[in-house]
């Protein structure tokens, strides 16, 4: 099997790159500040060695599923379904070396998409980064953007190697995590005179069952939090839990508020309260401040809706400020847009400039902006989402989800 190094990596990427590297321009003191913000959900990225660990493993497991499978129609897996899942799971550890191990190793279907017949090779993993590399290469350059939100990266490092011909003028970021997934920044160093920093919030890595001390936990928050001149601004980075999304039904997905019985909007559902309470301390220190990332959840669908305020929570009560939790964690409450963005707490969603390039998910990956922040923004703000870089017939696409990117001024 081929090595891929990331000097290889970026050759390949610098096929599909544009060519200038301009060098930023500080800022005058005092002067409005124009700044590129992104965010961007890599699909389970890690380095070329993460991926060759988890061939080996998985080319020994026959590339199967830990997770159980729903019927055609079925609320939950069946019994069988489970028992494979679990044997899954059980092989999957031994041959990594222990849960721990097997945890920060991408799972079996991660890499597979539609083509299970054929798994991916370390040619397909490499031009899977190459694409994520050149996309990451065509934000900062063509657009400008000087501080970047990850979510689905395997650390730090791995960052540094998408950055490319840039990882020399960024500062990385990561919060350290016990499973493959995490979240991640990087920041044009020239932004601040003083060194950004960056903060985890553990809060929001609940674990699915709070019953089942071994249950894994989801993605942690992180913060950063840059001195731009006049001003201290931070950003929150999140990924919350996946599988509760909408709330107006399609031919795939369900329509699910938060207190929905099911696993997955159970738990988002125990997030609300730890994320309330971040952002009430984040706004303390610092006012203005962006959260960004993947949501996992149509924050436009719930703002479109026109939701009451007695009929955010269960009780009827008014959904000021952070909602009582009971002993695992769980809220009243049916909406997370509106439990977030209360009166107390003013917050704006930058809306979303259609492009039709863009393929992959909608309505998961959002950028917020706090009550004091939006209101330096000039009328008509928009984002925008770009198109991944892929070359024609790649067999392992770069990433199901498209960047979101805006300018912001500051």
């Amino acid at each position: 099997m081929p090595t891929f190094t990331p000097t290889r990596i970026a050759l390949l990427a610098a096929l599909l790159a544009t060519p200038a590297i301009h060098a930023a321009e500080p800022a005058a003191p005092g002067a409005p500040v124009q700044i590129g913000v992104a965010s961007f959900n890599l699909a389970w990225a890690g380095s070329q060695k993460d991926f060759e660990r988890h061939a080996a493993v998985c080319s020994a497991v026959s590339w199967c599923d830990t997770r159980p499978k729903r019927g055609p129609g079925g609320m939950r897996p069946d019994d069988q379904a489970v028992k494979v899942a679990a044997q899954c799971v059980a092989d999957t550890e031994r041959l990594a070396g222990g849960p721990e191990q097997a945890s920060m190793m991408a799972p079996c279907n991660a890499y597979l998409g539609r083509n299970r017949e054929t798994p991916p090779t370390a040619v397909d993993y490499a031009a899977k980064l190459a694409g994520l590399q050149a996309t990451v290469d065509k934000l900062i350059e063509t657009q400008g953007v000087r501080v970047l939100a990850f979510q689905e990266v395997r650390s730090a490092e791995v960052v540094k190697t998408l950055l490319g011909r840039y990882a020399d003028r960024f500062d990385v970021c990561d919060a350290p995590h016990e499973g493959f997934q995490t979240v991640a920044f990087a920041w044009d160093r020239s932004l601040s005179k003083e060194a950004g920093r960056c903060s985890v919030n553990r809060e929001l890595a609940v674990v699915d069952n709070p019953g089942d001390p071994k249950a894994r936990k989801v993605r942690p928050g992180l913060a950063l939090e840059l001195q731009l001149p006049g001003r201290r601004v931070s950003f929150l980075n999140v990924h919350l839990k996946s599988g509760c999304a909408n709330i107006v039904p399609t031919p795939i997905y369900q329509a699910r508020l938060l207190d929905d019985p099911a696993t997955a909007c159970t738990v988002l559902n125990r997030q609300v309260a730890p994320l309330e309470r971040w952002l009430d301390s984040v706004g303390k220190q610092s006012p203005e401040y962006v959260l960004l990332g993947d949501f996992n959840r149509r924050i436009d669908e719930e703002a479109a809706a026109a939701i009451k305020p007695e009929q955010v929570r269960i009780d009827g009560s008014n959904p000021l400020g952070a909602p009582k939790e009971d002993a695992t964690g769980k809220v009243a409450t049916r909406y997370l847009w509106q439990e977030l963005a209360d009166a107390g707490r003013p917050l704006t969603q930058v809306p979303l400039q259609a492009d039709s390039a863009c393929r992959g998910f909608t309505g998961l990956d959002h950028i917020v902006l706090s009550g004091p922040l939006a209101a330096r923004q000039a009328p008509g703000l928009v984002s925008r989402k770009t198109a991944v870089v892929q070359v024609p017939n790649q067999r392992l696409e770069a990433s199901d989800h498209c960047p979101r990117s805006v300018t912001l001024t500051f």
